[in-house]
Order: structure tokens, then sequence, then C-alpha cells
């Protein structure tokens, strides 16, 4: 279902992009909207997406899987590395997210900074994984400070916004995560790409914890290195608070991405709704519900 999903849209966002139509825009977050749902990916949200334009997203990386979950929640494009836009299909959507490739190589460095700035200056929002590559899933790499140069950028005289992002990947039927099966989520070293997907089919439904952290300027740090270790800091407390489980969902945490989380749920006049919302878990129509049931309580 996922690939016949994705092969038909595929001439669409071709068609927006070569028109330059703004849907190319939109398609791109509808698109990992679905393929979360297709992959039977539940999202819990924290915080909230900085609204301003340009933002630089900085965010962990530990799996393939990790492109549609944040691709669900920020709408922009990802800074990847060159050789991701030779991968087969991947590569293309890749393209077709209007992603940045970037070359390691320190003589193209120039090249690549003023490719990110002509997008940051044309407002379009970046997501980097400053990690460099993919991390295991249990500990998070140390970030490179050289690969957050671009936040250094300035849209019209003004400090670029930069927020940290962390991402886990905490249950799967309910039940969490523990070493020994979270290898079949993260996608690290030298694993084979599809062999690792197949051997992801069918664990069952998977539930990611993602984590939205307050928005910086470089102008609050001392050099480029200070804003890379806030950034890492801020992810690396998250991301642990969520393997231990100390994270707990609350009411109105995730901002506009609510639908996320409880649109699966019972309706609002169910007591099973009720119950949920009495204990923190409600969308915002059971909790209205839960509400009005308090209001004619206290009335009576």
């Amino acid at each position: 279902m996922y690939v016949l999903f994705t092969l038909a849209l595929i001439p669409v966002q071709a068609v927006a992009l070569l028109l330059r139509l703004p849907l190319s825009r939109r398609i791109p977050l509808w698109y990992h909207r679905i393929c979360c749902r297709l992959l039977g990916i539940r999202l819990e949200v924290f915080g909230r997406r900085s609204r301003t334009r340009p933002t630089l997203f900085v965010a962990n990386h530990t799996s393939y899987l990790d492109i549609p979950i944040y691709g669900a929640l920020i709408p922009g494009s990802f800074v990847a590395k060159s050789e991701v836009a030779e991968w087969p299909l991947f590569g293309l959507l890749a393209k077709l997210q209007r992603s940045v490739f970037v070359d390691r190589r320190v003589r193209t460095s120039h090249l690549q900074a003023t490719a990110l700035g002509r997008r940051l200056e044309a407002g379009d929002s970046m997501i980097l994984f400053p990690e460099g590559t993919s991390d295991d899933g249990n500990h998070i790499l140390p970030f490179k400070s050289a690969l957050l140069s671009v936040a250094e950028f300035r849209a019209k005289g003004e400090s670029l916004t930069v927020q940290p992002v962390s991402l886990t990947y905490s249950r799967v039927d309910g039940v969490p995560i523990g070493r020994h099966l979270r290898p079949f989520y993260a996608w690290y070293g030298d694993m084979e790409l599809f062999g690792h997907a197949a051997e992801l089919v069918g664990l069952g439904r998977l539930t990611v914890t993602v984590s939205f952290h307050p928005p910086v300027t470089i102008d609050q740090f001392s050099s480029r290195k200070a804003l890379s270790q806030h950034c890492h800091e801020q992810i690396v407390r998250s991301h642990s608070d969520a393997l231990s489980g100390r994270i707990q969902p609350k009411v109105g945490t995730s901002g506009d991405w609510d639908w996320i989380r409880w649109r699966s749920r019972p309706r609002s006049n169910d007591l099973k709704g009720l119950r949920r919302a009495k204990k923190g878990f409600a969308s915002p129509r059971e909790k209205r519900a839960s509400a009005r049931v308090d209001s004619k309580s206290t009335k009576a």
C-alpha cells in the first residue's frame, strides 16, 4: 500500500515543482502524515513547533523512519548527505522534497553554504541532523558544530531561529522498546537498507515521542560550538526521559498536532474517552466533553 501510494504521488509532486505551484510545499507534509498512518506509526508530540520562517530545526537521527515522522510535523526540507541523492527511490523522494545535499569535502563547503543561504533567504525552513549520521537509538552521538555554520545566516538582517527537536522510538504495541528491540528500528552502521526494512514490517504498532524545545538564536551564545552543545544537551535530556518513561503526555502540549495523537480515540461522549480526559490523555473534543460533565455534576 505504501509503495503504491508513493508511486502515485510522485508525478503529482513533480508537476507541482515544475510549475512552481505553492502546492509543492504542502504535498510533502500531507504525504508524510499519510505515510505515518500507513506504516502504523503513532506520534506523541510535546512542545510547539516554531512558526518563524525560516527556522533551522536541529534534530537527532536514528532511522530512515525519521524522515516521514519529521516530515509529518515540520513543513520544511532536509539537509542530507550527498550519497542520499543516489539511493534508489529514496533519493528521488528526497529531491522531490527539495532536500539540500551536502558534501563533507572542505573544498565544496562554500558552495553548499551558498545553496543553503538561498533557501533560507526564500523563507524555507530546513531540518538538519548534526550527528552527521544515524545513531543506534540508545545514545545521541556528538554533534558536529561545523554543520551548524548555517545558524550564522541572517535573513534580512535578523538572526536565524534555531529549534532543537528530539525523536525517540519509545514503544511498540504499548510496550516500552528495550535495547534488544531497538536495532529493529534504528538503522546505523553498515546495515543493509532494504533488508532492515523487510525485518521491520509486522513488528507492531510503533509509538514515537517527538519533543520541540524552546527556539534560540546564535546571538544567545558565545560561539557556534556553544550553540551546538546547547542543542545537544536539550536533545539528550529529552531522549533519555522518553526512553525511561519520564515524559508523560499532557493535554495541549502538542499544539496544532493533537490530531496525530487522538484521531483514533473514542468519541467524546464515550465513557472511555471521558476517563482518558480525566487522566490527561484527552483530545480537545474529549476535554470539552469532560468539562461539560463536571459542570453538570457541580450544578447538581
